[in-house]
């Protein structure tokens, strides 16, 4: 995972709606209708949001008889927060170099 991918899904996550559905969907695969029953955004806001999400590969729709469901991709989101992990590592390295340093001066 590159910057580059990171770009779009962190642009994704940063609207509140978005959030809102990713979390909701954390509890459970729903449709658009269901998810439009429990926020206060209308089932077409929704429905734009979670293409929002699947373009970035956070979500992705699923077929429960008639009803079109979405479900999170774990793998995605696991990605994501190894990445984020490995920046903190780098950073705290950093961090620790400059400390060393400067308690030798």
């Amino acid at each position: 995972m590159t910057t580059g991918t990171l770009t779009p899904m962190f642009a994704a996550l940063a609207d509140e709606t978005r959030w809102s559905i990713l979390t909701a969907l954390g509890e459970g695969d729903a449709s658009a209708s269901a998810l439009a029953g429990r926020l206060p955004v209308s089932r077409q806001a929704i429905a734009r949001h979670l293409s929002v999400l699947q373009e970035v590969g956070l979500v992705e729709p699923v077929r429960a008889g008639r009803e079109l469901r979405f479900r999170v991709v774990g793998a995605e989101l696991s990605a994501t927060a190894q990445k984020l992990d490995a920046i903190g590592r780098e950073w705290d390295r950093r961090l620790a170099a400059i400390k060393e340093i400067a308690e030798g001066l």
